[in-house]
């Protein structure tokens, strides 16, 4: 019993200390409130906002029922063990066995310590230089992220998607909602390199592609990053893809250009142009952000013109042929087993980046 006993006060000291490093109790305060907030019927009065908050909602019950439960299994054991029945013995290192192995799990979410890591995350995917086959290479590493989205249960939005001419995309953008999407996600911002034999000319000649990455957080909070009207300029235009009623035959889609940096977002997939624009926000304060982040800019009128550093960065090579290894540049973890990297088993990579 000594030794149970033990077990069980180095977990409580561990559980205790994660759980104030992790502020649990201002997200416990969080999530009262915003249940608080939709349990009140007028809230469904402006849809977009109920929407928002049920999502927000979900994602903290997500993130903070496991640590509940544990916490109570905690106390629970506590007094059982406190009786001092050595014919439970057997039962109790079993419930502590788990109870270890959970706790191992959670606190993974330490290594989530970014301002932005808990936020939903913004993927944008856009072909290289080399025509259909790189809008080839786009359209896979899409599929990629979609496999491993429904791989993971998270939630996508399309929020714009221009398809290429013969093969793939020109580019996607792509709203994944979750807990500590982008502290997961983040690792996948760069450039991704495929080598492959073309499937796309006659002689089927051995093909370089490159294709963007972009991942930036969602930051819905207009105040978080501060940027000046004055400095944006806003087109709208009509949509031209696939879409409902109004879709094609308004002008819904939005261009907003955030002018210093001659940063440029368009979206066109919401049926208002009120949604776009709030959309095309979102995209752009998260753009800006990673910007700061590449030019340590404390503000965004800190930031140089021109182009991120993004397609610099080449982060992951994919290599078809001759022989068969994904492999990533920075932690230089790799895998041989291409096809399944390619249809959503990138957890691995990730977990690498995160312990590197």
């Amino acid at each position: 019993m000594f030794d149970l006993q033990k077990r069980l006060d180095t977990l409580k000291t561990n559980f205790e200390a994660t759980w104030q490093k992790l502020e649990i109790d201002l997200k416990l305060a969080d999530m009262q409130s915003l249940e608080e907030e939709v349990a009140i019927p007028e809230i469904w009065n402006n849809p977009d906002n109920a929407r928002e908050k049920t999502t927000q909602l979900a994602g903290l019950h997500d993130e903070l029922d496991p640590w509940l439960l544990l916490k109570t299994q905690i106390k629970d054991i506590s007094e059982l063990m406190a009786l001092g029945d050595d014919s439970l013995l057997d039962e109790f290192s079993g419930q502590l066995d788990a109870m270890e192995e959970c706790f191992a799990g959670l606190r993974q979410a330490l290594r989530f310590t970014g301002k932005y890591d808990h936020n939903d995350a913004i993927l944008r995917i856009t072909a290289g230089a080399g025509g259909t086959e790189a809008m080839d290479w786009a359209g896979m590493l899409e599929r990629m992220y979609l496999r491993w989205a429904e791989r993971n249960h998270v939630k996508v939005q399309i929020l714009d998607r221009v398809a290429g001419e013969e093969a793939g995309i020109k580019t996607c953008v792509m709203e994944m909602c979750g807990p500590n999407l982008y502290g997961k996600l983040k690792s996948e911002h760069g450039t991704h390199r495929l080598v492959r034999l073309s499937p796309f000319n006659a002689d089927h000649l051995r093909q370089t592609s490159f294709a963007l990455v972009e991942v930036l957080p969602v930051i819905r909070d207009d105040s978080e990053v501060q940027i000046d009207p004055k400095d944006l300029r806003i087109d709208v235009y009509h949509s031209g893809g696939h879409g409902g009623q109004s879709v094609n035959t308004t002008n819904s889609a939005v261009r907003i250009t955030h002018l210093p940096t001659n940063t440029v977002v368009a979206i066109q997939n919401e049926r208002s142009q009120l949604q776009n624009k709030e959309k095309a926000m979102e995209i752009l304060r998260g753009k800006l952000q990673q910007m700061m982040q590449e030019q340590n800019a404390e503000s965004v009128d800190k930031l140089r013109a021109g182009e991120s550093a993004s397609w610099g960065q080449q982060i992951r090579n994919y290599v078809l042929h001759p022989y068969k290894l994904v492999k990533d540049t920075r932690t230089k973890y790799e895998e041989n087993d291409a096809e399944a990297v390619l249809d959503g088993k990138i957890d691995n990579f990730i977990e690498a980046f995160l312990d590197n």
